[in-house]
């Protein structure tokens, strides 16, 4: 990897981010961007570079495969050798919790496990196969978004549904591990290691939406369980919901379960509660003079109150609160929405401080520090197949005799 580039590919249900980096250290983005709505009206595809200027364009992407075309157009305007791919896998079932080589064997268990996550797997899948086509001499490192939430304690990974099923994988998996361990290395950089060993809850607040709980460094507990689904409302995810709705809606509108589950991850959360928009920033403009997108903001930021409290419980208190995502980051009415009723924790937030995104947000006398912290997913991804492959590379074990 001393003359070549690593490419890293975050595939989400509709979308699929990638960046290219030189290697390190450190190691330096080239261009980066974003295929937008895959499957959807209207896709677009925005790209940047270290060297130019930012642009964005329509495209036709029916799928995640079909934007392959123009992502290795982007790569040879820039001339690009790769030697590794990191992919971002959302689910890692029960036995995938460290960067792993695609390789046959684990394609074919992660294609076994596919209907754990049917709504990011099979494009993920997909998109490793054209890049063995494509690239083959590239190493493929799979990277799992469920690896940090591993080694849950025990009764925050059971879920209370007969006991046999655990032995199926069925548990809670918990997700955005990706983000949240790059968060927590954030966090002993800019605050030290005992901010980062002491009661810390993430919250990433994006599209997708959940909070984890994390002491010592580990994770005690997260809002998501078994799916991305669960947890607070999301842009288009429900959250958690009376599992009573799936046999309602069944009896009443002969709803099948594919049918619910496509409610319940593409027209539910503020899509559904507003019935105009799953976007944040379109919904504060408009709860004014809609009453639909203020309650949909109003649920969304009481449910994010709630699981802040619940993980703050798991901890036995709490330290520092660090908010990140794209409302996470980008949104101080809704952080100081979510913190209004928190000062019981010991979470005072400053104003003006967070009127400015600054990166601590807290007043001086708080007893727990609130701090924005923006993610990188993709940075991290780069730098677990930098690691894998270079440890690989040194294992005199891998060394041809």
């Amino acid at each position: 990897m001393t003359s070549e580039s690593l490419l890293v590919l975050n595939a989400g249900s509709s979308s699929l981010k990638f960046a290219l980096f030189a290697p390190g250290p450190p190691l330096a983005r080239i261009v980066w961007g974003k295929f937008d709505r895959i499957g959807l009206p209207n896709p677009s595809l925005s790209v940047a570079s270290a060297s130019g200027k930012p642009h964005e364009s329509p495209i036709g992407a029916a799928d995640h495969a079909s934007c392959m075309p123009s992502l290795v157009q982007i790569l040879r305007e820039n001339n690009s050798e790769i030697a590794a791919i990191g992919h971002r896998i959302v689910h890692g079932g029960p036995d995938h919790f460290e960067p792993t080589e695609a390789d046959d064997k684990v394609l074919d268990d992660l294609h076994r496990i596919s209907p754990f996550d049917p709504d990011h797997m099979p494009a993920a899948l997909a998109l490793i196969e054209l890049c063995r086509q494509q690239f083959p001499g590239a190493r493929q490192i799979a990277c799992f978004d469920t690896a940090f939430h591993h080694n849950l304690p025990r009764i925050a990974r059971l879920l209370p549904i007969p006991r046999k099923y655990e032995a199926r994988g069925v548990r809670r998996y918990g997700f955005h591990g990706l983000s949240y361990e790059y968060l927590m290395g954030e966090l002993e950089t800019v605050a030290g290691k005992e901010a980062a060993m002491g009661c810390v809850v993430l919250a990433h607040l994006g599209n997708g939406a959940s909070l984890a709980a994390v002491h010592q460094g580990k994770c005690l507990d997260t809002t998501m369980a078994f799916t991305p689904t669960a947890g607070i409302p999301m842009s288009t995810r429900s959250g958690d919901l009376d599992p009573g709705l799936v046999a309602y809606f069944a009896h009443t509108e002969g709803m099948t379960t594919d049918q619910f589950h496509h409610m319940v991850n593409a027209q539910s959360g503020l899509l559904g509660l507003s019935e105009t928009s799953s976007d944040v920033r379109d919904l504060l403009a408009a709860e004014r003079t809609d009453a639909r997108a203020a309650e949909a903001l109003g649920v969304f930021c009481y449910q994010a109150r709630k699981a802040i409290g619940a993980m703050a419980t798991a901890l036995g208190g709490i330290d520092t609160l660090v908010f990140a995502g794209g409302i996470g980051e980008n949104a101080p009415d809704i952080r100081a929405r979510i913190c209004d009723g928190l000062q019981f924790l010991g979470l005072e937030l400053d104003k003006e401080w967070n009127a400015a995104n600054a990166p601590v947000i807290s007043q001086p006398m708080s007893r727990a520090t609130i701090r924005v912290i923006a993610t990188d997913e993709e940075l991290h991804i780069a730098r677990l197949v930098t690691r894998s492959v270079t440890q690989k590379t040194r294992d005199p074990t891998l060394i041809p005799t």
